[in-house]
């Protein structure tokens, strides 16, 4: 399989009449590591970039015409569209395909302007709905894209809320914070501990060799702007309003005990799970500082359960590959990771069982999975041209 740039390059030659483009730039996927639905709810998330990244080349136009091209294996057609650059007069409108809705959402709300018309090809090695964010890949690509046509101020904050605002606008995905955040600010060799209330950063060094971080694709896929997601957020939303706090970030169990009688079962689990799960990363942050890989496996598997129990997000295909994984000597923990109903499992391991581990769910996981070994790596960037 082609590398996502060279994919881009040759598309773009194919397309535009074999024309060099002026204009390269990529933004990684992402897999969490712990702290899974916390982040809306201004709770802690341990995140790490990819090298599975998204890559957009292009360049500038005469007119106020915007062309894109997607190669991305599993986007829904048309895979080219063409529009015009918004004004204030002629706003864009998510439609029809879904992925142009990504990257029309962040030119809609780029800030920076006149955005100028533009040719372009998006390339990607994120898997769509794989859990991985390729949706905030695509995001973070776009605005790095206009920030080579059009200066903005270079406000790393400001760009990872602009494409959340996409999100939610353009794609109907009311998502929290930490997938365009890790996006923009990953940093090679270190996990990041993100405050999604004060949206403070601490890296956290994952860069002993004896440890490797497995992501097992399911290869079932999934669809967040179903309902499933939004009335999760809700659920959290009225159960904070419900303990009196503005956010389950601000709620202990205690409160929740208290006030157990007066919630629904759902809402009193969905409750339970935040913020436990909000513990758990702090413990499992403190845990990686001090090299404890034990302590940071089993609070992995303590959040799976938790996200299968309690928020209900998981699917019988991620339960069964995380109990294969948990079997094998020298796996610390595994947990699905991302969104739910689908997609990757994370699994942190001894880099020298990294390869039986594989084989084993290969031999013993009813689908067809999917493998990436890998280490934490760069936020979004330009490529030579």
């Amino acid at each position: 399989m082609p590398a996502p740039e060279d994919d881009a390059r040759r598309a773009f030659a194919e397309t535009f009449g074999g024309k060099e483009p002026q204009v390269a730039v990529f933004a990684p996927g992402r897999v969490n590591l712990i702290g899974e639905h916390t982040d809306y709810n201004g709770g802690f998330v341990l995140p790490m970039a990819l090298p599975l990244i998204t890559v957009i080349v292009g360049s500038p136009r005469e007119d106020k015409k915007i062309c894109l091209v997607t190669t991305a294996e599993g986007a829904d057609e048309p895979r080219t569209v063409e529009f015009e650059t918004p004004s204030m007069n002629t706003p864009l409108t998510p439609g029809v395909p879904k992925w142009a809705n990504y990257v029309k959402g962040v030119i809609q709300h780029y800030k920076a302007g006149p955005i100028p018309g533009f040719n372009a090809v998006i390339a990607t090695s994120v898997p769509l709905g794989g859990g991985l964010s390729s949706s905030a890949s695509l995001e973070v690509a776009t605005y790095t894209f206009l920030q080579q046509l059009c200066q903005d101020d270079g406000n790393l904050v400001q760009k990872a809320l602009t494409c959340q605002k996409a999100e939610h606008t353009f794609a109907g995905v009311p998502c929290g914070i930490m997938d365009q955040f890790i996006s923009v600010m990953g940093k090679e060799g270190s996990a990041l501990l993100i405050d999604c209330r004060s949206l403070e950063v601490k890296p956290l060094p994952l860069t002993d060799p004896k440890l490797s971080v497995l992501i097992t694709n399911s290869n079932v896929r999934h669809e967040l702007t179903g309902s499933e997601y939004p009335t999760r957020r809700r659920q959290c939303e009225d159960t904070a309003k419900a303990l009196g706090k503005e956010s389950l970030r601000d709620a202990s169990m205690e409160d929740l005990e208290a006030k157990k009688d007066s919630l629904s079962e759902v809402c009193y689990r969905r409750a339970h799970h935040v913020i436990t799960e909000i513990q758990r990363t702090e413990k499992a942050a403190e845990a990686l500082e001090k090299g404890d890989y034990r302590l940071f496996g089993k609070l992995m598997v303590e959040s799976h359960n938790s996200l299968r129990d309690d928020y209900e997000v998981s699917c019988p295909e991620l339960d069964e590959l995380v109990s294969i994984a948990v079997e094998i000597p020298g796996v610390y923990g595994s947990r699905m990771t991302g969104g739910g109903f689908g997609g990757c499992t994370v699994t942190l391991l001894e880099t020298s069982v990294a390869e039986r581990t594989k084989q084993q769910i290969k031999e013993k996981f009813q689908g067809s999975p999917s493998f990436y070994i890998t280490k934490p790596s760069a936020g979004s960037g330009v490529l030579p041209p």
